[in-house]
């Protein structure tokens, strides 16, 4: 069968045909949720087309398919950008010492990059199975063609779990691809019959902590929690909020949008909820939650930091997006990469995840093999140390 890729035609192994689709929307719905894991809401259908809708960070989309017998056996998204500025992705260290360098000569922090796997979320080829090292070839060949022709010069498989590197590991180190960890992933294993249940079965102080947060959110008179289905009234207020928590952020690598948001609340068939927190009439908390199968994930936060502190208002929503899991059964329920200490409070456990990068040239590759694993472990071992 032919390799297709938009220059000229590849030979591929019998039966196997590859191919780059411009967006989620040339793939059948039926395909993708086949294809899609059950319980990891970050791979519904939606969030992709509603990224593709917003101007969250990415210039570009695209999907590589493989097709084996005509059907579609594997998908791996793709994220380009043509000018991603490093100084907005790295720690506050790093950012102090590029600090003189984005004065004086803005344009070399500006590099061209491609991100594969789920730009939002969790890295993985979508697949029906184990992937097999002949489609692991063909996806790694196509990835670096697409990243060729585009001259986007850095290729990062993005947070990609140890099970779901496993399969590509092989054909990626041969392909001059380094690994080096990425920030861990959180994770609240449920199964609590009740939040009541949830707060007994943590350890003492947590506990206590627990009960006292949610005492001194209840001493504050005229707040209070609503779970929403339709939030579309509550849009402008929350992108608001979020965008005081990214003010305060260390990295941006993705910042969320109206258009964005708008799509997500319009989206038929994406179960989410809104975990709102009031003060009298006025937004001024919000968790975005998504839900799939026995899975959930609290997927972006917004505070407003006049009050945020004082009424503990992180951790009151991320507790009532727990009783919300809870409520719908999930098994689990995943939050974001930052803020590790006082999810370890809520019992959340590590998912381990790492990067495979490379760059198409030999020169710059080396370089970045020097000097992007020690960067990237400072910057790790900076968000996972204990926080007073």
């Amino acid at each position: 069968m032919a390799e297709h890729s938009g220059h000229g035609v590849v030979t591929a192994p019998a039966g196997y045909a590859v191919d780059v689709l411009p967006g989620v929307g040339a793939i059948p719905a039926q395909v993708w949720d086949g294809l899609a894991p059950a319980d990891d809401p970050m791979w519904a259908r939606q969030v992709f087309a509603a990224m593709e809708q917003g101007a969250i960070g990415p210039d570009e989309y695209a999907y590589v398919v493989v097709r084996s017998a005509g059907e579609i056996c594997a998908i791996l998204p793709l994220a380009a950008f043509r000018e991603l500025r490093l100084d907005d992705v790295v720690g506050s260290g790093e950012r102090r010492l590029l600090a003189p360098v984005r004065r004086l000569f803005p344009r070399l922090l500006r590099v061209p990059m491609l991100f594969c796997g789920n730009f939002l979320g969790p890295g993985r080829v979508l697949s029906r199975g184990p992937l097999q090292p002949e489609v692991c070839e063909l996806l790694v060949r196509a990835v670096l063609r697409y990243a060729r022709r585009n001259r986007l010069g850095t290729v990062v498989f993005k947070d990609f779990a140890p099970e779901c590197m496993a399969a590509l590991r092989p054909q990626l180190a041969a392909a001059g691809f380094f690994f080096v960890p990425s920030l861990p992933d959180t994770e609240l294993r449920l199964g609590h019959v009740s939040f009541d249940d949830y707060i007994a079965a943590l350890p003492a102080k947590a506990r206590r902590n627990v009960r006292s947060t949610i005492r001194n959110f209840r001493d504050h008179p005229g707040l209070r929690i609503e779970v929403r289905r339709d939030f579309a009234d509550l849009l402008p207020a929350m992108l608001g909020l979020y965008q005081q928590v990214m003010v305060r952020a260390d990295q941006t690598l993705d910042v969320l949008d109206g258009v964005f948001l708008r799509a997500l609340s319009d989206a038929e068939g994406l179960e989410q909820r809104v975990v709102a927190c009031f003060d009298g009439d006025k937004l001024v908390a919000f968790l975005h939650c998504f839900f799939r199968g026995h899975g959930a994930v609290g997927v972006r936060i917004g505070l407003d930091y006049r009050l945020a502190h004082r009424a503990r208002l992180y951790r009151n929503v991320h507790y009532a997006a727990i009783e919300l899991a809870i409520a719908e059964k999930c098994q689990h329920i995943r939050f974001a990469q930052t803020a590790y200490e006082p999810k370890r409070e809520l019992g959340c456990a590590l998912v381990e995840q790492s990067y495979a990068i490379t760059h198409i040239r030999a020169f710059p590759r080396a370089v970045l093999r020097r000097l992007l694993p020690p960067a990237l472990a400072s910057a790790r071992a900076d968000a996972l140390a204990p926080r007073s």
